[in-house]
């Protein structure tokens, strides 16, 4: 789907939204009238979606995207209370800030953005400030804390965090004015006193509006200019993060994850093949030194790394011994390491040593191109054996014809056709690990390499303009998910350095995905939207309910630590 196609979608509101469809032509005559929006810097997008699953769009101004020191960002937020006069008076205000000769000056020191219809199923459906899942939106904040998984007031919590996660120095919250107090519990109150995602506080000013017209050019600027007079807490925290280097974040990453290896799995695999790289990034043997730590019990046969029936995970967990025998000049101990992760890559084979016709313990999801490919790979690297090379390839032509669709993303699992946002991370990142380990010269190469350039040019298509990938892929009201946006960038990234993807084409993906996943990383290793542990799904909505972890996260920390080094090393190149 084309982003101009999204921009209608959002704008005129055409939903799922089935009680209200008699409603829709309104919702497109208000909005067509706003012809000068495709001309301006704002680019349509959605922060989330209700139950009925409408998209909350919003326009960002793309002045914002760049996080330039010296420009105060300011977000509209209008239509909570379901009324049209809000709405109208901020694309009124937005028109003439992002038009008029008169804004001229600010629009070059201020970026202006607006969730424009902040409860749109309220305000189509003419129920003022309540929506169609029995919530209330202007009251009740803070919302739920559990990602965005409310049954009544999901609105209330994308609106929350997004703009906690954006940060901008003054919340503009426009409604129409009525007579009587404002509750304690109110949005303005309460997003003034809270820190949303984290990253701190924002000031929130209240615009109450009682008729059409009210803003006067004269009113508009004299609102604006005081509104946006200083930086927010949460402003200079998300610039403090966006100005660390690869090399820092990875370390401040380092001292929370990757420190142990309870049990051979992929999580806390990664971490420490992370601290790995990082050493060599460094050249600060403590990160490799420790690796060796805690692997040893499985070297040294205190603790049994593989069972009888290994998930996916179990298999991928093993790359960390691969990767260590890789980097070791002990033979001893190389022998050792390569027959740890050989047991792995040896469920490929049945007892006579014929292949299998996939790995084990699939379970017909697409992550187990990551699971399984990377570790045949690597064996057959670290063996000489290409046996391991070819059952990489068949694995991977198996999976391909479970999950991949005909748009070259993939599918979770045949059970449905949601394009997961970390189910197509792990194909991605995992087809870059296993082209590092195929020789140029196997006869299935090609077909892994056709594979991985074609996912990632179809996942090229789907990044939002905030950078990031979002939780299903092609759902821009999904959230913004952050593992899914570590695991492509990195394949990004490697694609480019090893001459498999166009550096002229990808490097600007890398460029915009970059800043994003500084934003949602803390200096202590705390995170923003990282969707939980995730099986096969039958629904859409049951993989726009998955929820989104904010804080310390030990998935999100191993795949945030493997993109940053991977990102250091990708600079230190250049």
């Amino acid at each position: 789907m084309t982003r101009q196609t999204w921009f209608v979608l959002l704008l005129i509101g055409i939903t799922t939204l089935s009680t209200a469809r008699g409603a829709e032509r309104t919702i497109t005559e208000r909005l067509s009238r706003e012809a000068w929006i495709k001309d301006s810097r704002l680019i349509a997008s959605a922060i989330g979606v209700t139950r009925r699953e409408t998209p909350i769009s919003c326009l960002i101004d793309r002045a914002e995207l760049a996080d330039e020191l010296d420009r105060r960002h300011v977000w509209l937020v209008s239509g909570l209370d379901g009324t049209d006069l809000s709405v109208d008076e901020t694309l009124h205000l937005l028109r003439w800030f992002h038009t008029s000769d008169d804004a001229s000056a600010l629009r070059r020191s201020m970026a202006l953005s607006a969730v424009v219809i902040a409860n749109p199923d309220g305000w189509v459906s003419q129920q003022g400030s309540k929506n169609l899942s029995g919530g209330e939106l202007t009251r009740g904040y803070p919302p739920p804390a559990d990602g965005y998984l409310s049954q009544t007031v999901p609105e209330a919590q994308y609106l929350w965090r997004w703009l906690g996660t954006q940060a901008p120095d003054v919340v503009i919250d426009v409604r129409q004015k009525v007579d009587g107090p404002t509750a304690d519990d109110d949005f303005a109150r309460q997003l003034a006193k809270h820190s949303a995602a984290g990253v701190g506080t924002v000031r929130v000013q209240s615009l109450a509006v009682a008729a059409a017209g009210e803003l006067t050019s004269a009113k508009a600027k004299s609102l604006l200019e005081s509104a946006a007079s200083e930086q927010s807490e949460a402003r200079r925290e998300r610039l403090r993060r966006r100005s660390r280097s690869p090399i820092e974040v990875a370390e401040q990453l380092a001292k929370r994850y990757g420190h142990s290896l309870k049990t051979v799995q992929y999580i806390p695999a990664v971490a420490v093949i992370g601290r790995i790289r990082l050493s060599e990034l460094t050249n600060d043997p403590s990160h490799r030194q420790d690796a060796e730590r805690i692997v040893e019990p499985y070297l040294s046969g205190k603790q049994k790394a593989i069972g009888d029936k290994p998930s996916g995970s179990d298999f991928a967990g093993h790359l960390v011994f691969g990767e260590l025998a890789l980097r070791t000049t002990d033979e001893a101990t190389k022998a050792k390491l390569i027959a740890l992760a050989k047991a792995a890559a040896d469920f490929g084979f049945d007892a006579n040593g014929q292949p299998l016709a996939a790995m084990p313990s699939h379970v017909e999801m697409s992550d187990a191109v990551f699971m399984s490919c990377p570790i045949l790979a690597q064996v057959g690297r670290l063996t000489g054996e290409t046996k391991y090379h070819d059952m990489a390839v068949r694995h991977l032509a198996f999976m391909r014809k479970l999950c991949t669709r005909p748009d070259g993303l993939y599918r979770n699992s045949p059970l449905n056709e949601a394009a997961w946002g970390r189910g197509n991370g792990f194909p991605a990142l995992g087809l870059a690990l296993t082209l590092t380990e195929l020789p140029a010269e196997h006869p299935g190469r090609a077909e892994v390499l056709h594979a991985f350039q074609e996912h990632l040019t179809a996942l090229r298509t789907h990044q939002d303009p905030t950078g990031m990938w979002h939780q299903v892929i092609d759902v821009e009201g999904s959230y913004r998910e952050l593992t899914a946006t570590c695991m492509i960038t990195f394949a990004m990234l490697h694609g480019m350095k090893h001459g498999w993807l166009d550096r002229a084409t990808y490097e600007p993906c890398v460029r915009k995905a970059w800043p994003a996943i500084l934003a949602r990383i803390g200096a202590d290793g705390s995170l923003i939207d990282v969707c939980e542990g995730t099986g096969k799904q039958t629904s859409l909505r049951a993989y726009l309910d998955r929820k989104a972890i904010l804080g310390p996260d030990d998935r999100g920390g191993a795949m945030a630590l493997l993109v940053a080094t991977e990102m250091a090393d990708f600079m230190s190149a250049k």
